[in-house]
Formats: C-alpha cells, sequence, structure tokens
C-alpha cells in the first residue's frame, strides 16, 4: 500500500466520513481559509491514481467513492509505526506510551484485550 502525504491525507480523512463525495463537498469541509478548489481537485486526482477512491463520472462532474477503507489504511499506518520506531515489537510500542504518555493500568489492559481479540480473529 502506498503512503498518503500530509496533504493526501488531510484530504482522504473528508473523502472517508462522506463516502461519496465531489470535489467542492470536500473543499466545503475544509475550515476557513479553505484551500483553493484546483488543489483539492489535484490531490483527489492523485488519490484516485494511487487507488484510494474510484472516480465516477456524474454529469458535467466526477465523484469520488473511497476504494480504500479508513482501518485498512490505519492498520497499514499502525504495523508501519510498530516496524518503523519500535523494531516491530508491539510491547515496545505500548512501553514506550505507558512510559512517555503516563497511560493508566486500565488503558493498558484495554490495548492487550483489543490484541487479543485481534490475534483470535486471525486464528
Amino acid at each position: 500500500m502506498k503512503e498518503l502525504t500530509k496533504a493526501e491525507e488531510q484530504v482522504m480523512q473528508i473523502v472517508w466520513e462522506l463516502k461519496k463525495t465531489s470535489v467542492r463537498d470536500v473543499v466545503a469541509k475544509f475550515p476557513e481559509p479553505k484551500p483553493a478548489y484546483t488543489t483539492v481537485a489535484t490531490v483527489m486526482n492523485a488519490l484516485e491514481k494511487k487507488g484510494f477512491t474510484d472516480k465516477i463520472p456524474a454529469g458535467k462532474s466526477h465523484l469520488f467513492s473511497v476504494k480504500i477503507p479508513k482501518d485498512e489504511y490505519s492498520g497499514y499506518k499502525a504495523g508501519s509505526l510498530v516496524n518503523n520506531y519500535f523494531n516491530g515489537s508491539f510491547s515496545r510500542m505500548a512501553s514506550f506510551f505507558a512510559k512517555d504518555n503516563k497511560l493508566s493500568i486500565q488503558e493498558l489492559e484495554e490495548m492487550i484485550e483489543i490484541a487479543k481479540r485481534e490475534i483470535n480473529k486471525e486464528k
């Protein structure tokens, strides 16, 4: 899977929220000052080329629909984080967050339970 740039990720967050959308609708979701229509259109075309969206003709315009779900990309990014910064060790990542972010025991236990459920799903 290809990595998204910061601009692509900002736009994709909106596309994930709207599911199927036009460039105009994406621009409208941005806070002020809004980016230029042409800038957003360029980013959305790049997302389609990277395989994150499908481009659907709609009259004189196009709609873009989600092709790669948010949870799939989130999983990819989380795996990349663990591999690139924690040598592939989930326990090292959990330890880091426990120390630096002062996670509570309850939050750590929740992380362990979630990991166990996911591992059991794969079996």
